[in-house]
């Protein structure tokens, strides 16, 4: 008897599927043993307050869109684990994220990196394609792109972005291009701020390496396949100002089998906001 349970149990409970492991060794971070605990004296400014209130805004405007996709949107706020990742997964109608908050207390992450970070983990979920091979997930790079491109517009529209931005060291070429590429002043604030998170998330991600990374040194590399794992640093900060720079309305959606629909792209002949050749190889 117990054994007939036990395999009725085995067909019939919902299988778990990750966009990474479910120990966040993997996630929007390469598998690393980094570990900063709540007690750490070396951290961020983010506090646990704000930890939360970061994931609530943003998870509380996407929760009713998962409900339309028939899916529950189920946030994991892990403040006390030292894990320095995220990581996105399903059961069923069941979506998750889940947020560590060692990740949130890493010195170089900021709290608009770390609202991308929360950004990027529902992009696995609702982020389009390119999708990872036979999964559920929006890649890796997808993920990044459709964290600035879309949600994090939606997390800051309401934001009083004129002081925000007042206060960042915003490079001259990131202030030149956004003004350039927005009429609106708003626009135009929301796309440095979100290049300037993309920054904190590009030197998190060089840390780790060693990498020296920058907005006026884009990656040279080219794929003949689009990547759908880890792009390196440089490629990712590439990703997160391109995403940045798109033109695109936010409230445009995007498309799970069309990598064109909602997006900046090559066949309608963007100029600016396009994804990143260093993972990215647009539909012919």
């Amino acid at each position: 008897m117990k054994l007939v349970f036990s395999l009725l149990f085995i067909f019939l409970a919902p299988a778990l599927t990750y966009s990474c492991d479910e120990h966040g060794k993997t996630g929007i971070l390469p598998k690393n043993d980094a570990w900063i605990g709540a007690d750490s004296k070396v951290r961020s400014e983010i506090t646990e307050e704000r930890f939360n209130a970061i994931i609530d805004e943003i998870t509380d405007f996407y929760k009713p869109i998962f409900e339309e996709k028939g899916a529950n949107l189920i946030v994991g706020k892990r403040w006390d684990d030292g894990t320095v990742n995220a990581y996105a997964r399903r059961a069923g109608d069941d979506w998750h994220i889940v947020m560590f908050g060692g990740l949130a207390r890493h010195v170089e992450t900021t709290e608009d990196g770390f609202a991308l970070v929360v950004c990027h983990e529902l992009g696995h979920h609702i982020g389009g394609s390119p999708i990872k091979g036979s999964s559920w997930a929006s890649n890796e790079g997808q993920s990044d792109y459709w964290a600035t491109l879309k949600c994090f517009r939606n997390y800051v529209q309401n934001h009083d972005n004129d002081e925000i931005v007042a206060g960042l060291d915003v490079p001259e070429i990131v202030s030149n291009q956004c003004d350039s590429d927005f009429e609106d002043v708003d626009r135009r604030l929301i796309c440095k701020r979100s290049a300037m998170g993309g920054l904190s998330l590009g030197r998190l991600l060089a840390s780790f390496n060693g990498d020296e990374i920058a907005f006026d040194t884009p990656s040279d590399s080219v794929v003949t396949t689009t990547y759908n794992a880890h792009p390196k640093a440089q490629c990712r900060l590439d990703t997160y100002y391109q995403g940045s720079l798109c033109a695109i309305s936010h409230d445009s959606d995007v498309d799970d089998e069309d990598a064109t629909i909602g997006t900046c792209n090559r066949v309608e002949n963007h100029e600016s906001g396009l994804r990143p050749l260093c993972w990215f190889k647009p539909q012919e």
